[in-house]
């Protein structure tokens, strides 16, 4: 039972699959590893560690993933690999419902507190060229 290494360069967008399935069938956990380029046994620990994680088991506790389940693991790949949180912070994050930060202000919308950082930014760089 081989797992191909994969990249997050191999992962399709918006983790599309190409089956020919419809797009709220169920997945096996084959279906959505090779999808989002995740390896079985961490998706299976993750369905230990995160409770909302809960595929559908059937006969020999086969598993298969709605798309609920689908964009969860995303979340919790982007959370863990992109993000930086650690599985008990991405948890903690999900638990709280919280949303992603919003994004910073664009440069223009700050460009008084820019120009006074460049200028101490240009006065540091000239102390230090003198030093």
């Amino acid at each position: 039972m081989s797992e191909p290494e994969t990249t997050s360069e191999s992962k399709p967008a918006g983790h599309a699959f190409n089956d020919g399935k419809a797009p709220d069938a169920l997945r096996t956990i084959g279906e959505v590893t090779r999808a989002l380029g995740i390896r079985q046994h961490v998706l299976r620990y993750w369905e230990e560690q995160f409770p909302m994680l809960s595929p559908v088991k059937r006969s020999g506790n086969r598993r298969y993933y709605r798309p609920e389940d689908i964009a969860l693991i995303a979340q919790i790949d982007r959370l863990v690999h992109h993000e930086g949180f650690t599985l008990r912070g991405a948890k903690q994050f999900l638990e709280a419902g919280a949303v992603p930060a919003r994004p910073a202000a664009p440069i223009s919308a700050n460009r008084p507190l820019c120009d006074e950082l460049l200028s101490i930014r240009n006065d540091l760089a000239e102390a230090l060229a003198q030093a």
